[in-house]
Parts: C-alpha cells; sequence; structure tokens
C-alpha cells in the first residue's frame, strides 16, 4: 500500500446507505480554477484554513498542467480537486533522512505541517502487490532512526505502518514475526515522539477488515499505542467515514479515550458492494471523499486526512499498473466522484 503502495489485502466491507451519510457535505469542497487563476495559485488558494501542507511537484500537480498544455481544459480543472489538497507523503527506503528533511522544511516555510507516511516494516503485506520492507529489525530501527532525524523540530503529522497490526491479526502475518513487529512499532513510536512537534497515529485498520474493535486492543497496546497520540483508520480503503468514526469511537473507549484520525481519500462513495475479486484494488466508481481539516464531526477525530495518494494504483488488478503508480485515468475517475460519506 505504499502512499499508494496499496497492496493490502483490503477486505471488502459492509455499506452505508446515502440516508446515513454524515452530514458535512462536501458541496463546495471542490472547485476548479476560475477565469484567470493558474493551477499553483489554486492549490495555494485551496488550502487556506487548513494546517497540512500542500506539495506543490505532486503526479496530479503535473498532470493539471500536462493535460492544460493538451487542451483538456475539463480534466485538468477536475484533477485540481486533487492536486490542490494535502497528501501525505510516503517514505521510502532510499535517502529517508533527506526525503523528510526535505518535506517538513518546505512545509514549515508554508507554515504548515507535513503529513507523512511511514511503511517499511519488515515482511510488508505478506508478499502481496505491496511486498517488501526492511530486511530486518536492525535495518528498520536504522532507516526510522534517519527519518526521525530528518523530521528534527519541524511539526509533522505521522501514520506509522498501514497493515501492520491488522495483519497480525488476521493470520496473514506469520506468527514468528508477530513479537519483533511489536516491539519494532513500539520503537518508532518512542522514537517518534521524542521530537518535539511530532503527531503519531499508530495504523489500526478499517472497520470492514477486524470487523469487530476489541480485537485490535492487545495489539495496539503491545505495540506501544500509549505512547502515540491516537491510532488511524481506513488507510488506503474505502469505508465511509460514517462507518469509520463509529469503529474509532468504539475503539477509542476501550483504549481509555484515544483519538484517531481517518483516511477519506477515496470514500466519498464508499467501498464496492456485492461480490467481486480483491474489492479491495482500485475498485471502479469511487471517489473522493472528504476534503483534509481538521473541523471533524467529533471531538475524538484529529482530523481527516489523505493518507492515500488519490490516483495511484493498488496493484496489477482491474487494468491497473503496478502498487503506488500514478494512474491519471483513474484519478479522474475519483475527482469525477467525489462525494461526501
Amino acid at each position: 500500500m505504499h502512499g499508494s503502495v496499496t497492496g493490502l489485502r483490503r477486505k471488502a466491507a459492509y455499506s452505508v446507505s446515502a440516508a446515513a451519510a454524515m452530514s458535512m457535505l462536501l458541496t463546495g469542497c471542490f472547485t476548479s480554477p476560475g477565469p484567470g487563476r493558474s493551477s499553483a495559485r489554486s492549490r495555494t488558494a485551496g488550502a487556506i484554513g487548513v494546517p497540512y501542507w500542500v506539495n506543490p511537484d505532486t503526479s496530479a500537480a503535473r498532470q493539471v498542467s500536462r493535460w492544460e498544455k493538451e487542451g483538456r481544459d475539463t480534466d485538468a480543472k477536475l484533477l485540481e480537486r486533487i492536486a490542490e489538497q494535502p497528501v501525505a507523503e510516503w517514505i521510502g527506503p532510499d535517502n529517508p533522512e533527506g526525503q523528510t528533511r526535505g518535506f517538513t522544511e518546505a512545509a514549515t516555510a508554508a507554515g504548515r505541517t507535513a503529513v507523512i507516511a511511514l511503511y517499511n516494516i519488515p515482511h510488508r503485506d505478506c508478499g502481496q502487490y505491496s511486498k517488501g520492507g526492511a530486511s530486518d529489525g536492525d535495518t528498520y530501527r536504522n532507516w526510522l532512526d534517519k527519518v526521525v532525524a530528518g523530521i528534527g523540530d519541524r511539526p509533522a503529522t505521522v501514520v506509522l505502518e498501514p497493515d501492520a497490526l491488522t495483519h497480525v491479526v488476521d493470520g496473514c502475518t506469520p506468527d514468528t514475526f508477530h513479537e519483533e513487529r511489536y516491539a519494532l512499532l513500539a520503537y518508532a513510536i518512542g522514537k517518534l515522539k521524542t521530537q518535539p512537534h511530532t503527531e503519531v497515529y499508530l495504523d489500526a485498520g478499517n472497520s470492514g477488515w477486524v470487523t469487530d474493535p476489541a480485537k485490535m486492543v492487545a495489539p495496539l497496546n503491545r505495540a506501544g499505542i500509549g505512547q502515540a497520540d491516537g491510532f488511524a483508520l481506513n488507510t488506503s480503503n474505502f469505508q465511509t467515514t460514517r462507518a469509520s468514526a463509529a469503529y474509532g469511537i468504539k475503539l477509542s473507549e476501550l483504549l481509555g479515550g484515544k483519538h484517531f484520525v481517518i483516511d477519506t481519500s477515496r470514500n466519498g462513495r464508499g467501498p464496492l458492494t456485492g461480490a467481486h475479486d480483491e474489492a479491495w484494488c482500485n475498485p471502479p466508481g469511487r471517489g473522493l471523499g472528504h476534503v483534509p481539516t481538521t473541523k471533524t464531526s467529533n471531538p475524538l477525530i484529529d482530523a481527516y486526512l489523505w493518507i492515500k495518494r488519490p490516483g495511484d494504483s493498488d496493484g496489477t488488478c482491474k487494468g491497473g499498473p503496478k502498487a503506488g503508480t500514478w494512474w491519471p485515468e483513474y484519478a479522474l475517475s475519483l475527482a469525477r466522484n467525489a462525494s461526501s460519506s
């Protein structure tokens, strides 16, 4: 699942009816640049009032410029719905210190906070579309230390290791790796929290995967959730904000009131329903969800974030390129179908 290397064994979940959708509508949230407004100006304006940094050089931003030059003005304006929003930066295995320093310095210079996703745990994704990660525990700790050094004393909101715990709970990750995984996650949280302005949210899956939140409590505690600012839900998935909030509130109660964040990057139309093969992987007809904000429906929910990069493929399914590869036509479909959830 890498920011969009999203090769997760995401399970199809129950859907929520449109009548039950949250009252926070997206009307007016997704605006296209008007006459005389450049794409760069639009992306800057789109983030006003949001504490998170908008990277001006994303795949979406470059695609907007490319389509404008090609005369695809309508498509370019639709894609601004992605390009103008803050999206998590997924830190790769190469030069982690330089990557995180670059992102956090740019964010700080703009008076914003960088959103960072860390996805390099050993035995990642159980050998599926996003398989890989650090070769062993020592390699992971060294990588993590460099990430922390790159963040420094600059503000950062970190989403830690999507799927790592849920794959332990669902049995996908072999038992022999469980203790190491708990220890590495606890190490990561502890190191990240040594920095004065770093928020850490440990990934806790989604409401359609491990459907009983009580099953996540012991793993989260063993992985050091007590030291973290909270947990993250729905990373790279499609569960509605309403369903995610209800699940998160129950889990929070079991964790003594921990706060959480929800990935709303692609949940505007909810999950794909019915019988489908790999319904989590590049499902058709999905849409962007609520734009990133710290103004949420519940004080326990610290933010709606776009953790998954909308438009990056989940894997080589349904005609998609390999996991993590920019897929402009899928991005355009997400933008066209933007909705509340």
